[in-house]
C-alpha cells in the first residue's frame, strides 16, 4: 500500500523535529562557547589595555590576527569535515582551541599577546565551515535557512551571555591576577569539556543516525540524495571559480565591519560615556541582544520565501546606513548605541541567506571546498577591521572614521551580494528541471 501526501507530510514534519532537537541545540552551544573564547579579548582589553601598557594599534592588531592563523587551515578544514568525519574534526578543533583560548590569560608582552591569538586562529580554523558542512549531511536545502540562523544565532547569543559574565568576571582578583586574566582562562574551560562531549553525541550521517526511528532515517537519508547537487568537477576547480571568489569577497567586506565593531564595541562604548567597566560591558551586550530575534525571524522567512539573495543584501546594506550615521552622533552614547544595534542586527541577520547558496551552487565536496575558501578569506575582514580601527583611534584620537571606513565595507557587500543573482537563478532552474 502506497503512502499518502499526509503520512508523507506528517513523517517530513516529525523527522525534522527530531533532528532540530538533536541537533540544533548542541551545535548552538559549541559556537556560543567558540565565539566567547573569539571575542572575550575586547572585553578583556578594557582592563588588559591599560595593565600591559597596550596601545589601540597593538591591541587592534592582536584581536585580529587571530584571522590570519585561521585564514592558513580553513579549507583543508573544510574538506575534512565533508570527506572524514565532521564530528571528530569539531571535537579536535574545540579541545586544541580551549587550550590556547585558557593560555592567552597568562601573556605579559606585546609578542606573546601576537603569539597567542595567531596560534588560537590556528586551532580554530575549520570550525565555522566544519559545522556548516554538517548541517548540509541533515538538513534539505529549503530546511537550511533556518538551521543555519539558529546556528548563527549563537553569535549575538554570546554577546548577550558574555557582556554580564565578563561584567561579573572583571570584578574579581583572586591569586593575585586581575579580572581579565580569568576571565581569558575560565571561558577556554567550556570548550575542552564540549570537545570531549562532542566525540560522543555527535552523529556523522542520517544512515548512522539509531536515535532516528526506522522510517525517519529512510525518507532523510532518500531526500538528501534527491536534493544533491549533480555536478560534477574539480575541488581546485571551484576554488577557482569566480563565484566562489566573489562570494569571498563579499563576506570579507561584510566581516571587516562585523569584527571591527564587535571586537571594539566595549571600548567604544567605554570611550563615548563615563560609565565603569561593569557597566560598560553591560551595555555592549544591548545590540547583540537586539540582532538575536532579527536573526532568526530572517532566517524563518527566507526558508518560508525561499528567497536568498535579498535576505543577505539588506541587512548588510543596512548596517552600514547605521554605522554611517554615527559617524556624525559619538557625542549621545544612547543614541550611538542604538545606531550600533542597528548595525549589529544588519551584520548577524545576512548569514541565514547567505551561507545557503554554496551548497545550492555546487556539488558536494565543492560546495565543502568552497565554504572553506568563502569562510577563510572572508574572515580575513577579522584581521582587517579591529586593526583598522586600533590603527584609526591611535592616530586620530576617535574611532569615527573608522567607523565610516566599516559602513563603506558593509553597504559595499550588501550591493556585491546582488552579483551573485543569475547564478542563483540557473541553480535554481537547473534544480527544477531534475
Amino acid at each position: 500500500m502506497g503512502t499518502s501526501n499526509a503520512q508523507l507530510t506528517d513523517l517530513a514534519a516529525r523527522t525534522v523535529r527530531r533532528v532540530n532537537r538533536r541537533l540544533l541545540p548542541f551545535v548552538f552551544l559549541l559556537f556560543v562557547i567558540s565565539y566567547l573564547d573569539r571575542v572575550n579579548v575586547g572585553y578583556a582589553g578594557l582592563q588588559m589595555t591599560k595593565e600591559l601598557g597596550f596601545t589601540n594599534t597593538v591591541f587592534g592588531f592582536g584581536g585580529g590576527i587571530f584571522f590570519i592563523g585561521y585564514f592558513l587551515l580553513d579549507v583543508p578544514g573544510s574538506i575534512l569535515a565533508e570527506v572524514w568525519s565532521a564530528r571528530k574534526w569539531i571535537a579536535r578543533i574545540m579541545i586544541t582551541w580551549g587550550f590556547v583560548a585558557s593560555l592567552t590569560g597568562l601573556i605579559h608582552t606585546v609578542s606573546q599577546f601576537y603569539w597567542l591569538r595567531f596560534i588560537l586562529g590556528i586551532a580554530e580554523a575549520g570550525f565555522v565551515p566544519g559545522i556548516l558542512v554538517y548541517l548540509s549531511h541533515w538538513y534539505r536545502p529549503q530546511d537550511r535557512g533556518k538551521a543555519i540562523a539558529t546556528f548563527f544565532a549563537a553569535i549575538p547569543a554570546s554577546a548577550v551571555i558574555g557582556g554580564p559574565l565578563s561584567a561579573l568576571l572583571l570584578k574579581i582578583h583572586w591569586m593575585g591576577l586581575s579580572g581579565w586574566r580569568w576571565l581569558l582562562m575560565l571561558e577556554g574551560i567550556p570548550s575542552l569539556v564540549f570537545g570531549i562531549v562532542c566525540i560522543f553525541y555527535l552523529t556523522d550521517r542520517p544512515e548512522q543516525a539509531v536515535w532516528l526511528k526506522d522510517d525517519e532515517r529512510e525518507w532523510l537519508v532518500k531526500e538528501l540524495r534527491s536534493s544533491e547537487t549533480h555536478r560534477h568537477g574539480s575541488v581546485l576547480r571551484a576554488l577557482g571559480n569566480p563565484i566562489v571568489l566573489l562570494m569571498a569577497f563579499t563576506l570579507m567586506l561584510g566581516l571587516t565591519a562585523t569584527y571591527g565593531v564587535s571586537l571594539w564595541l566595549p571600548k567604544m562604548v567605554q570611550r563615548i560615556s563615563t560609565f565603569g567597566v561593569s557597566q560598560v560591558s553591560l551595555m555592549a551586550a544591548i545590540p547583540a541582544l537586539c540582532a538575536l530575534p532579527a536573526m532568526l525571524l530572517n532566517g524563518w522567512h527566507s526558508d518560508k520565501t525561499g528567497e536568498r539573495i535579498f535576505h543577505a543584501a539588506i541587512p548588510r546594506t543596512v548596517a552600514g546606513i547605521a554605522m554611517f550615521i554615527c559617524f556624525f552622533t559619538t557625542a549621545n552614547v544612547w543614541i550611538s548605541v542604538l545606531l550600533l544595534s542597528i548595525a549589529t542586527v544588519g551584520f548577524y541577520s545576512a548569514h541565514p541567506g547567505f551561507w545557503p547558496l554554496p551548497n545550492l551552487l555546487f556539488g558536494k565536496t565543492e560546495a565543502a571546498a568552497s565554504i572553506g575558501l568563502i569562510n577563510s578569506f572572508g574572515n580575513l575582514g577579522g584581521f582587517i577591521g579591529p586593526y583598522v580601527i586600533g590603527y584609526v583611534t591611535d592616530k586620530y584620537g576617535g574611532f569615527e572614521w573608522a567607523l565610516l571606513f566599516m559602513a563603506v565595507c558593509s553597504i559595499a557587500s550588501g550591493i556585491l551580494v546582488l552579483f551573485l543573482r543569475p547564478a542563483v537563478r540557473r541553480a535554481t532552474l537547473l534544480a527544477a528541471a531534475r
